[in-house]
């Protein structure tokens, strides 16, 4: 079973990024970066990720982790915070702890694409 059956689908999918983007917004060090986003736009490109990389059948249809975070100026530590609001919200979502820490192998070595050219080592 893929890590996206394991937690429930599309729907759990849904909730997981819905819940994450409440946790992102209200963090006064993230909420900046997605000022005039168009949000649902947004949201569903992150199910199709999440959903293509954690075995689900979605087919992601966005740009490259590199392309669509170039110039933003996304630090290590907004990384690391958007990660902690990841394993929250699935925490939140009853996702138990050992597959959480599957999704967080999967999530955690996107940093280096992400964040901007000299801050993704510590």
């Amino acid at each position: 079973m893929s890590i996206y059956e394991s937690i429930g689908g599309e729907d759990a999918l849904v909730a997981v990024v819905d819940d994450l983007y409440v946790r992102i917004l209200a963090d006064p060090e993230l909420a900046g970066f997605f000022a005039g986003t168009n949000l649902p736009r947004l949201k569903g490109r992150q199910v199709e990720f999440f959903g293509q990389a954690l075995g689900g059948p979605m087919i992601y249809g966005g740009g490259s982790m590199k392309d669509v975070h170039l110039g933003r100026g996304i630090e290590r530590r907004h990384f690391d915070l958007v990660a902690g609001h990841l394993v929250a919200a699935l925490g939140a979502a009853g996702v138990p702890d050992d597959t959480i820490a599957e999704i967080a192998s999967v999530v955690l070595p996107l940093a280096d694409d992400i964040v901007a050219d000299g801050a993704a080592v510590e």
